[in-house]
């Protein structure tokens, strides 16, 4: 059971003040997922925006073979992997070198500051870690890990079938556990 279902059915309609509840349930997990999948660039409330408005534009294409918070992922990786492709390699690099100069920055207490607080360095580590997988193993074990969707959402997000989900889990939890051992101390 869909537990969007009447508001989807409402949006579809036309209702506005239905959309804006879904998204009000979704926004966070939408902003997440832009930021874990753009390697934390500045722009995941952006894209998240993006995600909303393809999702009113398209929302008669939802046929609820899904749950629309499936389907909604879906949505998102897409409307994100489309502002990468255009970003094209060049900007990517460029915007990764200054992403990390500013890392370094705020990690540098200034004189006589305390040091970032714990939860922040442990976000960045984490951040840094999931930069470093590709694409498929990031976005499986993000979807799974941080966003909690089952392996059958998952499944049905990403077009592949569920056997790949489980191994591209697998696979990037295995990457991701020499990476995040100092986390585990």
């Amino acid at each position: 059971m869909d537990p969007d279902r009447a508001l989807v059915d409402a949006a579809a309609g036309g209702d506005r003040d239905a959309f804006d509840e879904l998204v009000r349930r979704h926004q966070a997990a939408m902003v997440t997922l832009a930021r874990v999948l753009t390697s934390g660039r500045g722009d995941a409330e952006d894209l998240a925006q993006d995600v909303f408005v393809r999702a009113w534009r398209n929302l008669g294409s939802f046929r609820g073979e899904s749950t629309f918070r499936t389907w909604l992922h879906r949505v998102a990786i897409n409307v994100i992997r489309t502002s990468q492709s255009r970003q094209g390699r060049r900007l990517r690099l460029f915007v990764s070198i200054d992403r990390d100069e500013e890392r370094q920055d705020r990690t540098q207490p200034a004189s006589g500051e305390e040091p970032a607080d714990l939860a922040l360095a442990r976000r960045q580590v984490i951040d840094r870690a999931l930069a470093s997988l590709p694409d498929d193993l990031r976005i499986a074990v993000t979807l799974r890990d941080m966003q909690g969707l089952e392996y059958k959402e998952i499944a049905a997000a990403l077009d592949v079938p569920i056997g790949t989900v489980e191994s591209r889990i697998f696979r990037a939890r295995q990457k991701l556990k020499p990476l995040l051992v100092s986390l585990m101390r």
